[in-house]
């Protein structure tokens, strides 16, 4: 795991929000439309995020995304 994240500039807001799983995906899945990143991106994304368990798909979104 790096320390990097990968799109340091898209911001999801996940603190204080609803926790449900599919409302992060779509929340994280959202910001990438808006910063413009390409359906493969999106499509790449979505895989690894839901590739594992929910610690997983936090953990995914941690790396891909600025959360706040």
């Amino acid at each position: 795991m790096s320390d990097e994240v990968k799109y340091p500039e898209i911001h999801v807001q996940l603190v204080g929000l609803d926790g449900n799983a599919f409302s992060i995906l779509g929340r994280c899945l959202q910001a990438m439309r808006r910063a413009g990143l390409s359906q493969e991106e999106r499509d790449s994304f979505h895989k690894e995020a839901t590739s594992g368990n929910y610690d997983h798909l936090l953990a995914t979104c941690f790396e891909w995304f600025d959360i706040e």
